[in-house]
């Protein structure tokens, strides 16, 4: 506190007016507590009963060390530790420094008042009273500054907790943890669960950008491996969400219950392995279904077009091009001819050798196998 130092030492009070000052702190302690209470709304419950008596003996505490510094006896240390302390309890109790600062504008000018009250009779010279009371507002100014530090740090320390507490909100999500898991990782991080959340994978340069433009509610990583970065955005209105992403390399997932986002992770993740393409994951449901177990397709295509591989290479693919349109197309041989850019009379031909290949494939079932196992398939 140097510039309290300093006016205190500027100050000369006898023994008489300390001994007077002191006489009267108890009544001044009550009297700032009670002028808080009436003059700033945020306290006006916080102050009575046991927290009330705590607060004034912290009054009382602060005006004794004023004391001391006033009468040469102190350095002033100790005061401005507290007045730090104060300011990250405030935090803690949930009021903002606005409020403690009214309280100490109020405090200085009521504990003034009544030092004044005090020292003036005990034949404090006028001089001296002006530089009695240059040293009170420099004091609270400096336990003001000292409270205002500690209110920082301590918001500062609990959003970095808080911080914390989303990120491995976020990780037990997409590791797909129990309900109860997360239900309490969410309370933790005091984060309130929504009816749903969407997963959008982009470059992990990206997701703290894009976070910016989203719900305050959305989770976000952007250090998992392979520079992807992770989005879990709550209740997304799909369009909205979609253009918001506009210009960026984003995949997004299906809406899924807050506590199933990994499958909306998992099928975003693996969209994005299948094509780098892919944005919108609803817009690609039949790749994704097909994709899911490639070494099962693989083996239905081999088994369901067994009947072409006896065949000289060209003329099985021919074959399968035009047995994929006549699929897709339902049998209608106009529409399979305008796809494949053939005359109709060719595409009779063609499935006519196909029947021949193919006796069953009028069954529903082989129907189905042929349409999984080329379906797909580029032209």
């Amino acid at each position: 506190m140097s510039e309290a130092i300093r006016k205190a030492g500027e100050l000369t009070l006898d023994e008489t007016t300390v001994t007077a000052l002191r006489a009267v702190l108890r009544t001044t302690a009550d009297e700032v507590v009670q002028a808080i209470i009436d003059e700033v709304p945020p306290y006006a419950g916080a102050l009575s009963g046991r927290m009330g008596g705590t607060i004034r003996g912290a009054v009382r505490t602060a005006l004794g060390h004023y004391l001391d510094l006033a009468s040469g006896n102190a350095t002033g240390g100790d005061g401005g530790d507290a007045a730090y302390e104060l300011g990250r309890g405030e935090v803690r109790d949930g009021r903002s420094m606005d409020a403690l600062l009214s309280a100490y504008r109020v405090g200085a000018r009521v504990a003034w008042r009544c030092l004044a009250a005090g020292a003036v009779p005990a034949g404090l010279p006028a001089a001296e009273v002006a530089k009695f009371a240059e040293l009170t507002f420099a004091y609270i100014d400096e336990l003001s500054a000292a409270s205002a530090a500690g209110h920082a740090d301590e918001l500062a320390a609990r959003g970095r907790a808080r911080e914390r507490y989303l990120e491995h909100l976020a990780r037990d999500l997409l590791a797909g943890a129990s309900p109860d898991v997360l239900l309490a990782s969410a309370q933790r991080a005091g984060w309130q669960p929504p009816a749903s959340l969407t997963a959008v994978l982009l470059p992990a340069a990206q997701a703290r950008p894009a976070y910016r433009a989203l719900d305050p509610g959305t989770l976000v990583l952007d250090d998992l491996p392979d520079a992807t970065g992770v989005l879990l955005v709550p209740d997304a209105d799909r369009p909205h969400l979609l253009r918001l992403l506009t210009g960026r390399t984003a995949v997004v997932g299906p809406a899924r219950p807050w506590t199933r986002a990994c499958a909306s992770y998992a099928r975003a993740a693996r969209a994005r392995s299948l094509s780098s393409d892919i944005r919108d994951t609803e817009d690609h449901l039949p790749e994704l279904v097909l994709s899911a177990d490639v070494d099962a397709l693989a083996d239905l295509r081999t088994r369901a077009l067994a009947p072409l591989q006896s065949l000289p290479t060209a003329t099985a693919r021919r074959l399968e091009e035009t047995l994929r349109e006549w699929l897709l197309n339902q049998g209608r041989r106009e529409d399979v001819a305008t796809a494949l850019f053939v005359h109709p009379q060719t595409v009779r031909y063609r499935m006519s050798q196909l029947r021949e290949l193919f006796p069953d494939l009028a069954s529903p079932h082989r129907v189905l196998e042929l349409t999984l196992a080329i379906g797909l398939r580029a032209d």
